[in-house]
């Protein structure tokens, strides 16, 4: 179960791997906590007269195409208002709309997903970092509730009228970039003449050689999938922007895996990993 913050969060953080787990056969279920109405028109070609006022039913129609190229079926709205960006972020509520998903109050946002965790009964759980990953309102809070449903869900005592108790044996965060996988890419763009646009993620993240990844999931064979997820969320993503400036046989060549944080684990398993459900197979 991947617990995502908006619409098209899930095709461009572990999109791939999704893809590759539904062919094999895995039940795969998204979970997105808000409706995406806060999010701009990104892409110039679709910035059209009434479009901005259908945001959320159109964005909820490419999360509908995008899960159908990853082959995944199983997909639940937490139904939240999307809180929308905000610069350098610090967890100021009040600069938000007060029924935004930030604002929600935290143990009902868990409740929510508890109850679907419940009903699906996930062996992994899989959402962003501590931080959100980057400083969104609906990031951060995506971790916290994913975060403490994994325990929620299995204390009978919580939410009890949410459904049966169900423990989740693993718990992972997404790995969109480190620094490997950046450095490799943008030294691959360089010796084959493309515009790396990785070179300012370097520059500002210049001796942070830090990489918590423990599990690279292989998604060679799934890279035009995820690509053609990212291109059906048509508001969101510009065809000739950064998202596809390094073609698909260039990653499959120099970096073709998904990276992930294992941050907790019921079963034993062994580090690194190469597959989300090491232990449990």
């Amino acid at each position: 179960m991947f617990v995502h913050a908006h619409p098209d969060d899930e095709s461009s953080k572990g999109a791939g791997t999704m893809a590759r787990y539904a062919k094999e056969g895995y039940r795969v279920t998204v979970v997105t906590c808000t409706d995406g109405k806060a999010g701009d028109i990104l892409n110039p070609a679709m910035d059209r007269p009434g479009l901005k006022e259908r945001m959320v039913e159109i964005r909820r129609e490419e999360l509908e195409r995008a899960l159908e190229i990853l082959g995944v079926s199983d997909q639940f709205d937490l139904g939240y208002p999307d809180s929308g960006y905000v610069e350098d972020f610090d967890g100021d509520g009040s600069l938000l709309a007060p029924d935004c998903f930030y604002n929600v109050a935290l143990a009902e946002a868990v409740g929510r997903l508890v109850a679907v965790v419940r009903r699906e009964r996930p062996d992994v759980l899989v959402t962003y970092p501590q931080g959100g990953g980057y400083p969104h309102p609906d990031h951060i809070r995506c971790h916290d509730i994913t975060a403490a449903a994994f325990d929620a869900a299995a204390d009978p005592g919580a939410y009890p009228s949410a459904g049966a108790p169900w423990q989740a044996r693993k718990l992972y965060y997404m790995g969109s970039f480190n620094r490997r996988r950046v450095e490799l890419l943008h030294a691959a763009c360089e010796a084959r003449g493309i515009e790396s646009p990785f070179a300012d993620w370097l520059a500002r993240r210049a001796g942070d050689e830090q990489d918590p990844s423990t599990t690279s999931v292989d998604i060679g064979d799934y890279l035009g999938q995820r690509s053609q997820a990212l291109l059906a969320h048509a508001t969101q993503i510009d065809p000739a922007g950064m998202w596809f400036r390094v073609p698909d046989e260039v990653v499959r060549e120099v970096y073709p895996w998904e990276d992930f944080q294992l941050a907790r684990s019921l079963v034993e398993t062994e580090l690194p990993e190469t597959s989300l459900f090491a232990g449990l197979e």
